[in-house]
């Protein structure tokens, strides 16, 4: 598995309106190369909006890449493998998002909720409580 770069946030930095990015976010993203710039925009707010479109869950944690490869173009990502993690267990996501040229901005962002990951299942796709 290819090592990748863990951009840690605050689901309570999230907490403002969908699409607007936190200054201080903003300043960490710039710090990325733009493929990976692109993907933590895109798990943010896919993030900050299930938490926001009042699904009942919390997530903390999103990741892209878990089940399968997202693929990357220009400033849209399709991630149908991705998995985020609510109250200490994982579900099954996918997503498509579009972003700004600078891969900060998500313009659109369309997701769907999965089956939650059986738990004996997690140290084989490497997730963790």
């Amino acid at each position: 598995m290819p090592k990748r770069i863990v951009l840690l946030l605050s689901v309570l930095s999230l907490a403002a309106p969908a699409f607007a990015v936190d200054p201080a976010i903003k300043k960490q993203l710039e710090k990325l190369d733009p493929s990976t710039r692109l993907e933590q925009s895109c798990d943010t707010e896919a993030m900050s909006r299930i938490n926001n479109d009042k699904t009942g869950y919390r997530p903390d944690k999103v990741i892209a890449y878990t089940f399968k490869d997202p693929v990357a173009s220009d400033d849209r990502i399709d991630a149908p493998g991705a998995v985020f993690r609510s109250k200490g267990d994982w579900y099954h996501l996918s997503y498509t998002c579009i972003t700004g040229p600078q891969h900060i901005n998500v313009r659109e962002l369309e997701y769907k909720i999965g089956e939650k990951v059986p738990r004996e299942k997690w140290a084989g796709y490497y997730l963790y409580d």
